[in-house]
């Protein structure tokens, strides 16, 4: 099968009269049970190191929850950066998806303590930020880069998952409060404003989905609307240190977008928000203006990983094919952001291209995000380094850890997706879910050892004997062989649409699907227009992108190691090794190597890492 992915290196849907253009949902991650040895553990992970090490930042080290308490006494000082209430929000977003999935009533109190500080330090007009009020509230809404929507934004996506978590309406209402204080202010005075940091548009969405209410959908789309047409006020715009309005996407109107440009957290925020308010309202001028810049960031400023962001001074974007190695910026947030981006492209496209660029930034740039221990960070993911890069507990700028936090037990949101009369199956883990498709509750069960093997079973029980519906398989961008089973009876030739092969029969209980996909070890090669990779090759097996640390090739001289068309690879699955991962050994003659998945790299001792090798051509 061709492969469709070129590498440049390589709780209410609507309910509003109007609206609801959305034809495929994605399933929720509290309705899909993890069950996959790869995710659970990190899953568990988050609740067990993730979020006590995110709190205890949060509360004691830093005066994030002070700066709170100070605001609900309207005296004292606010310590840190303008925009860390936000570390809060995202900190209780990761609580409550952890809650929804594993109960603890500790936890849950000590987060019920930090919104009772939190609601107390509202204003009586709905205005919520400890920075304004504790610095001068005359100030406010008077520089558009100070995060103050971007603040709101992350206030809203954690009092809507809290509420999902466990029905308590308290953070919610403080977020509505707020959310209407703004429109209030801006949308229905016709005063204009332009998020100088993006992430309050997708946030109304959510917020839209939870209280049916279609005034955020509208705030939504009047934000958008309000890009690119000169009324960008504040640092971003004045300071030389930015780029203009280029630096958070404010030059063009939206709908004039052709290239990817700027801040790269900013553009992933806000492109997700634009998806958003698409898939409501289907307005193609957005979807279009999005497919234009997709594929500017896959076929010319992505890299392997799927990271983004080649730039440490702008923290985004310089030219096409600018993607350096060892000083690449590739942000954890940005490759989140990437997730958040592309599963939405897929729910109002159907497109499975999509769902391949999320894998990948999924299992390659986020992931790398995180220690295996669950307690230390990366900022910055390069694909090369010379032994002194490695992650910490936090950060002054601690949107990463807090992020991560989020993103790690809201996994299961992400496998699957239905519509009227299908499951589609995006990301391949061992889970259980049950679903209404074709008026019809079914029960699914996956199970896979993926991502070391491509083998996959989806069982299917229907709540009647038989059952009509699809089933929709992704065939992954890097798999060129696969073959499918039914109960045992091989199916020859599946539909294939979009980058799915489609299943389509009466169901009965317990019949079992099978997917098997090959999963070779293959050679990368980079389009010769990136000049850092100009004479190397990189390597990737499944979803994987591979990686050698020194510390595996002490025996060899690590700047002599090389690949070539003579290179033949072997795999074996190390349970002992960084948790369990399948290692790739390489030999060259009497050089033998050892490659690991990039995501694990800088767990052992500090040493030498690189994603691209040397490439020597030979007859």
């Amino acid at each position: 099968m061709k492969s469709r992915f070129y590498f440049i290196i390589f709780f209410v849907l609507g309910g509003v009269e109007g609206y609801s253009q959305r034809q495929i949902t994605p399933v929720n991650f509290s309705k899909v049970t993890v069950k996959d040895f790869f995710w659970k553990p990190r899953i568990e992970k988050v609740h067990s190191a993730t979020l006590p090490v995110c709190m205890t930042y949060t509360e004691d080290s830093t005066a994030r929850i002070r700066n709170f308490e100070n605001a609900a006494r309207r005296t004292g000082q606010h310590k840190g950066i303008y925009f860390d209430d936000s570390d809060v929000y995202k900190v209780i977003e990761g609580i409550a998806y952890t809650l929804k999935t594993t109960p603890d009533k500790a936890l849950e109190a000590k987060t019920d303590g930090w919104i009772d500080k939190i609601a107390a330090a509202q204003l009586p007009d709905g205005y919520l930020n400890t920075f304004y009020t504790l610095k001068g509230l005359e100030k406010r809404w008077s520089d558009m880069e100070k995060h103050e929507d971007y603040c709101l934004g992350h206030l809203i996506e954690g009092a809507v998952a809290y509420y999902d978590a466990t029905g308590k309406r308290k953070l919610l209402d403080v977020s509505i409060r707020f959310a209407n204080h703004f429109d209030s202010t801006f949308r229905l005075q016709n005063r204009p404003w332009v998020t100088g940091h993006q992430e309050l548009e997708l946030a109304l969405v959510k917020l839209y989905h939870t209280t049916q209410n279609d005034r955020y959908l509208k705030l939504a789309d009047w934000l958008i609307e309000q890009r690119g047409k000169g009324h960008g006020r504040g640092q971003i715009w004045t300071d030389k240190h930015f780029d203009g309005a280029r630096y958070c996407q404010d030059d063009v109107p939206v709908r004039e977008m052709t290239d990817i440009k700027g801040h790269a957290v900013r553009a992933m925020y806000l492109y997700t928000g634009m998806a958003d308010v698409a898939a409501e309202t289907g307005d193609q001028g957005y979807t279009q203006a999005l497919e234009r810049v997709w594929a500017d960031v896959v076929e010319r400023n992505m890299y392997i990983t799927g990271g983004i962001g080649s730039s440490t001074k702008n923290e985004g974007f310089t030219v096409d094919y600018d993607l350096p190695n060892e000083s690449a910026y590739c942000e954890t947030c940005a490759s989140v952001g990437m997730v958040f981006w592309n599963q939405r492209m897929n729910l109002y496209s159907g497109e499975a291209k999509y769902v391949d660029v999320l894998e990948r930034s999924l299992y390659n740039g986020a992931l790398a995000g995180v220690q295996l221990t669950g307690n230390l960070f990366f900022y910055v993911n390069p694909l090369a380094s010379f032994g002194l890069h490695h992650r910490k507990p936090w950060y002054g700028t601690a949107c990463c850890p807090s992020n991560v936090s989020r993103l790690m037990p809201s996994v299961g949101g992400y496998i699957y997706n239905t519509s009227k009369d299908a499951l589609w199956v995006n990301l391949y883990v061992g889970s259980e879910t049950e679903v209404q498709i074709a008026n019809h509750k079914v029960k699914f069960a996956q199970k896979t050892n993926y991502p070391w093997s491509g083998e996959v079973e989806l069982k299917a029980s229907p709540d009647s004997s038989k059952a009509d519906f699809a089933v929709k398989l992704r065939i992954p961008a890097w798999c060129d062989k696969y073959t499918l089973e039914v109960n045992g009876k091989p199916i020859s030739a599946p539909k294939a649409e979009k980058g799915y092969i489609t299943v389509n029969r009466t169901w009965a209980k317990n019949d079992v699907l099978k997917l098997r996909m090959d999963m070779p070890v293959k050679i990368i090669a980079a389009d010769p227009r990136v000049k850092a990779n100009i004479g190397k090759r990189a390597i990737q097996r499944g979803p994987l992108v591979y990686c050698i640390e020194e510390q595996d090739n002490r025996h060899l001289d690590y700047d002599q190691i090389v690949l070539s068309k003579t290179t033949q690879f072997s795999t074996s699955f190390e349970p002992a090794l960084l948790g369990g991962v399948a290692t790739i050994k390489a030999q060259n003659g009497k050089d033998n190597f050892t490659l690991i998945p990039y995501y694990s790299w800088d767990n052992r001792q500090p040493g030498r890492m690189k994603v691209w090798i040397d490439w020597q051509e030979k007859k």
